[in-house]
Order: C-alpha cells, then sequence, then structure tokens
C-alpha cells in the first residue's frame, strides 16, 4: 500500500463530509444523487476496485436486495444507482464513512430489536411511495465470498405492502484470475480500518454486480420471496463461478 493511496482515501473522506455538511442541506434530490454516485465511484476508483454491471437496470420503483461480502457493497451499488440503504447501526460507529452513510440517508436498525423493524418498515413503505430506490442486505450481516446466508424475511414485507417488486442484485469481487479476492473479506473479527488498509495494499479488485430479474411481490408472502430473492442471487452466483 503506497502512502499516497491512503492520504487520497483521508483526503476523499474528508471532501464528503464537506459536501454532506455544506451542498446537501440546500442541495436538491437529483443533485444529492448526482454527488452521491460522483463520490462513490471515486472512492471505488482510490480503492483499486473497477465496477462491471451486467443485466438491465430498471426505472420501474423495486425494494432492491443483495448478498452482502463488503463495506464496498454501498459504493458499488451507489456508484450505479444511488439507494436509501437500511444497514447494522454498527456502521454509524466506523471512522466518517459511518456519518456519511448516515447524512446521504442511510437507516440503521439495531439488532434484536423488533421494534426497530416495525418503525423502519413502516419508513421503507413511505420511502418507496415517495419515489425513493431502497435497498438492503437481507442476510443480515456479511458472508464469506462462494456463500449466502439465509435471507431474514421481516422487511421484504416492505415491498408486499408498497405493492412494488423485489429486484435481487448480486455482487462479488475477483482478483485478476477471476477467483474470489481475498482482500475484500470483511466476515469475523475484521475492523472498518484493517479492511479498509487491506484492500489498498492489495488493489487491482474487479467488483461483478448482477442486476438480476425482478420478482413480483403481488399475492406473495414475505417468506416466498425471502426464498426466491435468496435462490436468486445464489443461483447467479453459482453460475458465474461455473462460467469462470
Amino acid at each position: 500500500m503506497s502512502t499516497l493511496h491512503l492520504v487520497r482515501v483521508v483526503l476523499h473522506l474528508l471532501q464528503g463530509l464537506a459536501t454532506c455538511a455544506l451542498v446537501f442541506p440546500l442541495a436538491g434530490p437529483a443533485l444529492r444523487e448526482r454527488c452521491i454516485r460522483s463520490w462513490s465511484a471515486k472512492l471505488l476508483a482510490i480503492c483499486g476496485v473497477r465496477l462491471s454491471v451486467s443485466g438491465v437496470l430498471s426505472d420501474t420503483p423495486a425494494l432492491i436486495v443483495c448478498n452482502h461480502v463488503s463495506w464496498l457493497d454501498i459504493f458499488a451499488i451507489n456508484s450505479l444507482r444511488p439507494c436509501r440503504f437500511v444497514a447494522k447501526s454498527d456502521i454509524r460507529d466506523w471512522p466518517l464513512v459511518g456519518w456519511l452513510c448516515e447524512r446521504s440517508g442511510t437507516i440503521f436498525i439495531a439488532r434484536g430489536r423488533q421494534r426497530d423493524v416495525r418503525r423502519i418498515f413502516q419508513g421503507l413503505v413511505n420511502s418507496i411511495h415517495a419515489g425513493e430506490r431502497v435497498a438492503f442486505f437481507p442476510e443480515g450481516t456479511v458472508s464469506l465470498q462462494g456463500t449466502v446466508l439465509p435471507f431474514h424475511a421481516n422487511l421484504f414485507e416492505a415491498a408486499i405492502d408498497a405493492d412494488v417488486p423485489v429486484q435481487p442484485y448480486a455482487l462479488r469481487y475477483l482478483d485478476r484470475h477471476g477467483r474470489p479476492h481475498p482482500a475484500v473479506e470483511y466476515a469475523g473479527d475484521t475492523t472498518f480500518v484493517q479492511s479498509m488498509l487491506t484492500i489498498l495494499r492489495h488493489r487491482d479488485i474487479r467488483a461483478e454486480l448482477l442486476l438480476l430479474p425482478a420478482l413480483p411481490s403481488a399475492g406473495a408472502h414475505r417468506r416466498e420471496l425471502a426464498a426466491a430473492a435468496h435462490d436468486a442471487v445464489a443461483g447467479a452466483l453459482a453460475a458465474e463461478k461455473a462460467a469462470a
């Protein structure tokens, strides 16, 4: 890792803080979205992450779900089209990035607090009805590449109540040989700072974001939607691995 890359990350985070503090209070939704998309794309570039996207990016309102590998996931998706994310409350404590996530509209949820789930569920429905793009990681935590943990079903109810489909995304990170890149693994006791430094040391990471067909929610049960989304994501990642 070069000192220059670390300095660039720090300066970029500070620039994001300034944008959130000075620009966002006066900016309309379109400008905020452009800022988030541009800032996220530049963060990926500084970290040596190249994003490739396959599938159709739909303008139809939907509840977006994705497997969860790394803290990079939010920025990979936001560099394509910014979303309002639901994320675990621990992220709020990440240095600088936690505050940036909060200011860019991330909804934080505390583990094991059913009251939080009910409150956030209604907020998701309201956000979707207001035309916002809402996304979450239904595994509830990061998983090792090559595995997709069971999807928690609770928040899938928001798609049913909002009468929108569920849009699954599948995300993976590869090295130059097309194998899962170990530098992005974020499971276990790895801290955000440790993960950031590891990524900056290795760089040369290809992020592949697969946009999968939407799943209709009309007449479905939340558990059915969660299982169908899980199977779609796991199947897409397995197919890509087999084709590599």
